[in-house]
């Protein structure tokens, strides 16, 4: 992979979000993803609104081992995490990946 951060392992999260509560999805979502960024070794991730009305991220890390050692930790914001939680109607199943290639521009 040509990648600057080789990425090696990805979460795709899935869920129906309230509708009523969907601003305070978007900017709790940007700021948990950001301290996982900046304090828990994650790589970034990507977020997307699916044709069914539900929300997607894609979570990129440098291996499953800085992945699974996050859930043993506090949350990098509490505040954040709360209010994100208090927005998701229902969480659906996680996928777990391997990234094998990438064609991606960005």
């Amino acid at each position: 992979m040509s990648e600057s951060k080789k990425v090696g392992f990805v979460a795709v999260y899935h869920w129906r979000v309230r509708p009523e509560l969907l601003q305070q999805f978007l900017s709790s979502w940007e700021a948990v993803t950001l301290g996982i960024k900046a304090h828990r070794g994650g790589l970034g991730s990507k977020l997307h609104r699916a044709e069914d009305g539900t929300y997607v991220a894609y979570a990129q890390w440098p291996d499953r081992e800085t992945w699974a050692a996050m859930g043993s930790l506090p949350s990098a914001d509490p505040q954040a995490s709360q209010a994100m939680q208090e927005a998701i109607e229902e969480a659906l199943p996680p996928l777990y990946l391997v990234p094998l290639a990438n064609l991606l521009e960005s």
